[in-house]
């Protein structure tokens, strides 16, 4: 029997989710999608994720995973993008396993992809440095070196012509400049080679919506490094997020039966201790 975990991608306007078979990395039922409420507070968005999780019929011990657009430490959002500014600070983790009543694991959401892409996608078997960039409405990164995630990386803001690269070069401002195809490769071509030049890494991998159309800019690119498309593209959050919770909700049930054998031995070595003393 297969192998499961439930993925949940948190973003701006949209909070998706649905279970993941672990074996393959596809969906394993139909994804469903709650428009993300505003303001987007932690109670409001706890709630709706909440919402989204009781549409499924889901084992109680199912692990979540999570993806949230900021920098994520042990568990707690240090910045917030594109979601109300009242979450820095906020514990995520505790916040969502209280109020879904699941063991949730919280990600960054560009990492959440990344590891999608690792696992199952452009990146699976490579070793050295891989990088995923997703471009969208702005510039999201994932870093791994022999496939273990460096997180938060957050290669969007590199400096480039004095501001946030992701000002310069995201899908977004390709849309709202109204640049051609080639106009915006020469932006992006600025971009992925400084990253190259930065980090020498062994490939980069472009995900977001726009890599649905890579054949219109990513053969006008001339790097050192191979570039190539995503393949997850939308769902990589989602599965992402439920291999990440997968992985943690084995490693964190690891710790508990070496601290438990860790007791027992303890408790075994006094016992015997004060048979010792009786005697």
């Amino acid at each position: 029997m297969s192998k499961k975990a439930f993925g949940i991608d948190i973003g701006g306007s949209g909070i998706k989710g649905a279970p993941v078979d672990l074996s393959t990395g596809e969906l394993a039922a139909d994804r469903v999608r709650i428009a993300t409420p505003q303001p987007s507070t932690p109670d409001a968005v706890a709630d709706t994720v909440a919402e989204l999780i009781r549409s499924f019929d889901l084992d109680a011990d199912t692990p979540v995973g999570v993806t949230f657009p900021a920098v994520i430490q042990a568990g707690v959002a240090l910045t917030a993008a594109n979601v109300d500014k009242s979450w820095i600070g906020t514990d995520v983790d505790a916040l969502l396993t209280e109020r879904t009543g699941h063991d949730v694991f919280v990600v960054n959401d560009a990492d959440a992809a990344g590891i999608a892409e690792m696992k199952f996608g452009a990146g699976r078997g490579t070793s050295g440095v891989v990088m995923v960039i997703t471009l969208g409405t702005g510039v999201g990164s994932a870093t791994f070196v022999d496939g273990t995630l460096v997180p938060n990386t957050e290669l969007g803001h590199l400096l480039l012509h004095g501001d946030d690269a992701e000002h310069y070069m995201a899908s977004s401002v390709r849309e709202k400049e109204d640049l051609d195809w080639e106009t915006w490769a020469g932006r992006l071509q600025e971009y992925f080679a400084h990253v190259d030049f930065l980090f020498s890494p062994t490939r980069i991998i472009v995900g977001g919506g726009v890599s649905k159309k890579h054949q219109k800019f990513l053969p006008l690119l001339d790097l050192n490094t191979e570039i190539v498309p995503a393949k997850l593209r939308n769902e990589a959050g989602i599965v992402g997020a439920a291999v990440m919770a997968h992985r943690e909700e084995k490693a964190l049930q690891k710790a508990e039966r070496k601290s438990a054998e860790k007791a027992e031995k303890k408790a075994s070595k006094k016992e015997q201790a004060e048979r010792g003393a009786a005697k």
